[in-house]
């Protein structure tokens, strides 16, 4: 786990040098904006329901650990977008966490299954760390509605993520709070996904990553290892590995 593969080294200067495809819209009748050919915005969704405004420090920990384990150059803030924001179309990566209950309004449902539809990739965590908790239960109900009883399903440990950049061979990171048995008190020792036409469009944990990299960056240098690695290969996955 601590080196990436040639691969993922390889890709980040892809990403850099726009080798990567860009979404230009014309296909779907979208407007992504060619985000694999200029900076990563680290997008934040913002849903009517619930507080989706968690974990408040992740974002600049991770876009620091792109800085430094990858040439993928980066947007230093993060970016705020309501769900139901035509918006939404310019950042093929975001971010939806939160505690309490998902309930999206009808244009919010509308454009979220519109964006995972036409490649857009959303990474989904429950802060609460429970499957039986409300934002579990809430927001699978929303993708149950959205894409079908069965289209959130779990994932081979042997998925591309755990490879898009550094190597995980025993799948998804175990975290601290599940450890310590904060939630459910139970270790997930699996991912489950929404997969449109073989790439994953929904990635959902009940990991609670969000609070695990939810600290000052600068306090990783007393860290025996980095536990915001995974986040890199989620990014670099998102934008085309």
């Amino acid at each position: 786990m601590g080196e990436p593969e040639k691969q993922g080294r390889f890709l980040s200067k892809k990403i850099q040098k726009g080798a990567l495809p860009v979404f230009d819209g014309t296909e779907f009748g979208l407007t992504f904006s060619g985000m694999f050919s200029s900076r990563f915005t680290f997008a934040r969704l913002r849903y009517r329901s619930g507080d989706w405004d968690t974990d408040q420090r992740m974002p600049s920990n991770v876009l620091n650990s792109l800085i430094e384990y990858t040439t993928v150059p980066v947007e230093m803030q993060e970016k705020v977008i309501d769900l139901a924001s035509p918006d939404l179309f310019r950042y093929p990566f975001c971010y939806l966490s939160g505690h309490r209950l998902v309930q999206f309004t009808a244009a919010e449902g509308a454009n979220f299954k519109k964006y995972v539809q036409n490649g857009g990739f959303v990474f989904v965590d429950d802060c609460n760390h429970d499957i039986d908790g409300l934002f579990a239960r809430s927001f699978e109900s929303q993708m149950a509605a959205l894409f079908g009883p069965r289209a959130l399903s779990k994932i081979s440990d042997q998925h591309e993520i755990y490879r898009s950049f550094f190597t995980f061979e025993k799948g998804p990171p175990t975290t601290s709070f599940e450890l310590n048995g904060w939630g459910d008190d139970l270790v997930h020792d699996y991912l489950r996904a929404i997969t449109v036409n073989g790439r994953i469009g929904v990635l959902y944990s009940n990991k609670d990553y969000g609070c695990e990299w939810d600290y000052d960056f600068r306090n990783k240098r007393f860290m025996a290892e980095d536990n915001t690695k995974f986040a890199v290969n989620i990014v670099v996955y998102a934008m085309g590995a």
